[in-house]
């Protein structure tokens, strides 16, 4: 099996459409992994991804009976943009059948080289059953993204370069898994020519199925896919990957979608790209790998696999990248509805790097404060936090694996309060420097008056937003005036604001 591949990895004749993308050294993940870590650059080729290469591969090798009848494929994305590029380069009709989850950028990319594009389905699966049955009345050929020996050798002739590029073996490659054909290709090169090196494969822990495969010992399809990182969203491994994956694949990893969102944010602070959530994969699990095993000043080698990211995803992966590194705590705490008492949590807090503050006003008694903080040791900070506030009384619960709380109740802490007499709002505009929130409250606590909202939340910039409310009494109305001008923080009063009165007005 193995010289099999090797040969037609060795004859995959693809250089005039694929590119040869560096082997690039991740300077800053190296130095804090304490390892050489090497990424290989696929999101730089003409499509964005690896997926150029298999397919350009299958369909050089078809007849010219084959290539007249036109072609159809079933994707997510990356392998529907490979099969319409290369079908452009060969002057082939090409059909793509696209799940309708799939990003509106991958869509218009298609299209883009000329092929025709359905939407069907809402995963890869119902896409290819649904490519399948066109195949009967259209008589195309079916180019399939990963079960398929050319497609699986265009993938492997990674492998070849990698090789080829590395001034010494690595011990260890990290390979992005969906339906298995990058892994078989890369597997079969390197177990061939380099048996010592391992060959790891990562997958999402809610679309795992070579990893669920493997412990079955057969292929088996998941109920249910997650389609956070889409270019890998397949219920069944494929029957030939999975074949080549049983014999020659070392280990596979799970990681979660907060660890791919981390991922993605350590090869950006590498490289100055945005990879997609399958793209970063290998980096997410290349990192679990190291932390599990403690090794150091080793080589490793992580399969950067794409780069089509919608923009407007990149909101949900700044949010959770540092979760994902374990970096950002968050948690609720119960503290007693007076004044001062806010003021007093927060110095307990200290100068930890506050990234969330939300609180509304609803009980004359207890109010329940959200908040998000920054760690260094992720272990050690979470477990020295929770129990610093149970010793001073402050009922406590860590909500930093809470999925709801994560993607919901953060954005939702609010309401109207009916007994938040005389209240004012303000946005304010804090320099995001350690100790700016505690100024602002000290110098408030002073003066008595009681916050009955307060919403903060770190953007990442040199200025931090928050929005606040502040019940003062008429008659204080000329000494809050001197306060904020005394403070001299940017600020806007928005009590008259249509939205505060809407939604969060007494």
């Amino acid at each position: 099996m193995l010289n099999r591949y090797v040969k037609k990895i060795l004859k995959a004749n693809i250089y005039d459409l694929v590119e040869k993308v560096p082997l690039e050294k991740a300077e800053n993940l190296s130095a804090r992994l304490n390892n050489t870590i090497v990424l290989k650059r696929e999101d730089m080729q003409p499509v964005f991804s690896f997926k150029l290469r298999g397919a350009y591969n299958k369909i050089l090798q078809l007849s010219d009976s084959q290539k007249k009848r036109g072609i159809i494929a079933a994707s997510a994305g990356n392998h529907a943009q490979g099969v319409a590029l290369s079908a452009k380069r060969l002057g082939i009709n090409a059909l793509i059948v696209m799940p309708k989850t799939t990003p509106e950028i991958k869509v218009t990319a298609v299209q883009h080289y000329g092929a025709e594009v359905r939407l069907h389905g809402n995963n890869y699966d119902e896409a290819c059953q649904y490519a399948k049955e066109l195949i009967e009345t259209s008589g195309r050929v079916f180019i399939h993204p990963y079960d398929d020996p050319d497609v699986i050798a265009g993938q492997g002739t990674i492998a070849m370069e990698i090789m080829q590029q590395c001034t010494s073996p690595p011990d260890a490659i990290f390979v992005p898994v969906g339906g298995g054909g990058l892994i078989a290709g890369i597997a079969t090169y390197i177990k061939y020519l380099y048996p010592s090196i391992k060959v790891i494969g990562v997958e999402p822990d809610d679309a795992a199925c070579l990893y669920e495969a493997l412990k079955a010992r057969n292929r088996v399809v998941l109920k249910h896919v997650g389609i956070f990182a889409d270019g890998v969203a397949v219920k069944q491994v494929g029957e030939e990957p999975y074949k080549i994956a049983e014999k020659y694949v070392d280990d596979v990893i799970c990681v979660s979608s907060d660890e791919i969102c981390a991922a993605i944010k350590d090869i950006f602070d590498d490289t100055r790209t945005v990879t997609e959530p399958a793209g970063a994969l290998a980096v997410a699990g290349l990192k679990k790998y190291i932390v599990n095993t403690k090794l150091q000043n080793k080589k490793f080698v992580a399969i950067n696999s794409g780069a089509n990211m919608n923009f407007d995803r990149l909101r949900h992966v700044t949010e959770r990248a540092e979760i994902g590194e374990r970096r950002e705590m968050l948690f609720v705490s119960e503290i007693d509805e007076q004044a001062g008492s806010f003021q007093q949590f927060c110095h307990l807090i200290g100068l930890r790097g506050i990234t969330e503050f939300n609180y509304r006003y609803s009980d004359p008694k207890k109010a329940q404060v959200f908040v998000g903080v920054k760690m260094q040791n992720a272990d050690e900070d979470r477990e020295q936090i929770l129990q610093m506030l149970e010793q001073h009384g402050y009922s406590t619960v860590d909500l930093t694996d809470n999925e709801l709380a994560k993607v919901h109740i953060r954005y939702m802490v609010g309401g109207k309060a009916p007994g938040a007499e005389n209240e004012r709002i303000f946005r304010f505009q804090f320099p995001e420097r350690p100790g700016a929130l505690l100024r602002f409250l000290d110098k408030m606590g002073q003066k008595k008056w009681n916050i009955s909202l307060f919403h903060y939340r770190n953007h990442g910039s040199a200025f931090g937003r928050v929005l606040a409310g502040i019940q003062v009494p008429e008659k204080d109305n000329e000494k809050f005036d001197a306060y904020l001008k005394d403070l001299a923080y940017h600020y806007w009063e928005e009590t008259d604001n249509p939205a505060y009165k809407k939604f969060l007005g007494s």
